[in-house]
């Protein structure tokens, strides 16, 4: 199922590598797609995946995973919105300790 080169939806089909963890030294949860680079605007939808795990546990596996290409248009669209969702991160408070 292709939209084409302008609105994209080309579907790839590739197999990721999920790691999930939640211990008190990381909470984390990383897939990585193989043998192709996400780009701007790109989504992936991971499948299989296990939808939590016991406090203290790591889980490491390997799933389907469908990527969902984007267009020119939504991929111009992402990188023009992120360089104001940048900003965000700079919103850094510090409050003095109160007496």
């Amino acid at each position: 199922m292709s939209r084409g080169w302008l609105l994209g939806g080309e579907v790839v089909e590739v197999e990721c590598d999920v790691d999930i963890e939640q211990t008190p030294l990381s909470f984390h949860a990383h897939a990585v797609p193989d043998g192709i680079d996400i780009r701007p605007g790109d989504s992936v939808q991971v499948h299989g995946v296990p939808s939590g795990i016991d406090f203290g546990d790591a889980v490491t596996c390997r799933c389907p995973a469908t990527v969902t290409r984007a267009g020119v248009l939504t991929r111009w669209w992402t990188e023009f919105t992120a360089m104001f969702e940048l900003t965000e991160l700079y919103e850094v408070g510090f409050l003095p300790k109160e007496s």
